[in-house]
């Protein structure tokens, strides 16, 4: 019993009224990155765009974005939840209602935000809800925080054409993917940034579903 009630609290959202208080002070955590040495807080160039992708444990999900052509800079986080600064730790437990998210700072002149989508939706599953693999809870959740109508147009629509390329292939699945206006995002502590540059033998739980996204 008591393994099936922490199951069920790390799968099913908080209510806020109950969620972990968190705390009014920032996280120390790094201040560049540790692979092109960008300052993760910025400020960041003219004409840089910023969304956050949550596609399961961020330290893989990271590295897939660092190493994608007309990225600025990355670095990984919390969001989408309740409590204030969360520990890692914290989130953790499923009390907090955030989700793993890797910001993701671009130039859309070098690579758009539709091509950065069909990289996000191929490179996990979608359709796993408050799990990725083996990675259980809400904080593997799949998720795309937008800045603006205009992103969120725009992964509407790679959502969609994703979800008629999984129809194709014969998966009955339904992508639960969440699409919501970006909220507070609180970077992780300063071990998890770019994790598996510092960590090269690391966990990448990062697992697609084979089926490519034409949109």
């Amino acid at each position: 019993m008591f393994l099936i009630d922490m199951f069920n609290k790390k799968t099913v959202m908080p209510d806020p009224a109950h969620a972990l208080p968190g705390r009014d002070v920032e996280l120390p955590t790094a201040d560049t990155h540790f692979v092109n040495g960008q300052p993760l807080k910025g400020p960041y160039p003219e004409g840089t765009e910023k969304i956050l992708l949550g596609l399961g444990c961020f330290w893989g999900a990271e590295r897939l974005f660092w190493k994608t052509p007309g990225v600025h800079v990355t670095a990984v986080g919390y969001s989408g939840g309740f409590t204030r600064n969360p520990t890692y730790q914290e989130t953790t437990t499923g009390l907090t209602g955030h989700t793993e998210v890797v910001l993701v700072v671009y130039d859309p002149k070098a690579v758009s935000l539709q091509q950065l989508l069909k990289l996000f939706f191929e490179e996990h599953d979608p359709t796993q809800g408050m799990r990725q693999g083996n990675d259980i809870g809400t904080t593997y959740r799949s998720a795309i925080y937008v800045y603006n109508e205009e992103q969120k147009r725009v992964a509407e629509t790679v959502r969609d054409a994703y979800q008629q390329a999984l129809d194709r292939a014969g998966r009955k699945a339904r992508i639960t993917t969440e699409i919501a206006e970006v909220g507070p995002f609180y970077f992780a502590e300063e071990y998890h940034q770019q994790y598996l540059a510092k960590n090269p033998g690391g966990y990448c739980g990062l697992k697609g579903t084979g089926v490519a996204c034409i949109a």
